[in-house]
């Protein structure tokens, strides 16, 4: 029965990429920054319900226009489980995802920044990148980590790309997210680590019962004055206390 549930999930799933990328194709080119924020949001909740996953959303706070988000990162599944809430966000993401089949390409139109890690010079481009943005007024999206953890313990936060955030005043917008299963506080299938492909990811998810994501908005952090790496601290210690 499992397989056959995973295998029903992963046909609507396939059917919802090439939906999005129809949206992507001939819808987004005409529409203004709500209308592609309202399609963005409408795909992401949709792909969550494809795989059976229910998200909740927590508000302990008001997410401010320009505002630089950080979050926890587990699973590719979390930037669709933060676009459901906060269509919005512009993620900076590793450069590989860029080249993931069809997803990469989605991921790309929907404004996503993309960094290669490998390269430190490169931090200084996106750096440079996310202040404009925020300046422009756009929410800006980044997983401090830099790679994703198991879930219960936080890997160490990377500052340099809160300096975008210093830089123009921005207000850092702490999120924690947690993906849980009946039994598991957290969930085992989400985990996306170690030698797990992005196929056996998609499978242990797709054939997950009872999985569930969990979305905190946590009160915003006044940047004014504060040093990055004093900032990336701050922001660890309150996510970690609502993990």
């Amino acid at each position: 029965m499992r397989v056959l549930l995973g295998a029903w999930r992963l046909l609507r799933v396939v059917l919802h990429v090439f939906a999005g990328i129809a949206v992507l194709a001939l819808l987004f080119p005409r529409r203004d920054a709500v209308g592609r924020q309202w399609h963005i949001q409408r795909w992401s909740a949709g792909l969550l319900r494809c795989l059976g996953l229910k998200l909740t959303v927590h508000q302990q706070g008001t997410v401010a226009p320009a505002s630089f988000v950080v979050l926890n990162h587990i699973s590719w599944l979390d930037i669709a489980c933060v676009h459901a809430a906060l269509p919005q966000a512009r993620f900076v993401s590793k450069a590989d995802v860029r080249h993931w089949p069809l997803i990469g390409w989605m991921v790309a139109a929907a404004g996503t920044l993309f960094i290669e890690r490998e390269r430190k010079r490169d931090a200084l481009r996106v750096v440079h990148h996310c202040a404009e943005a925020l300046k422009a007024g756009d929410t800006v999206a980044v997983f401090p980590e830099g790679t994703t953890g198991t879930g219960p313990e936080l890997l160490p936060f990377h500052a340099n790309l809160l300096q975008a955030a210093v830089t123009v005043d921005a207000p850092l917008q702490p999120l924690a997210l947690r993906f849980h299963a009946p039994g598991e506080r957290f969930a085992s299938a989400t985990q996306f680590v170690g030698q797990t492909t992005l196929l056996q990811s998609v499978w242990r998810i797709a054939t997950a019962r009872g999985l569930q994501a969990e979305l905190k908005v946590l009160p915003a952090i006044d940047t004014q004055g504060l040093e990055r790496r004093v900032l990336a601290e701050v922001a660890r210690e309150r996510i970690q206390a609502e993990l």
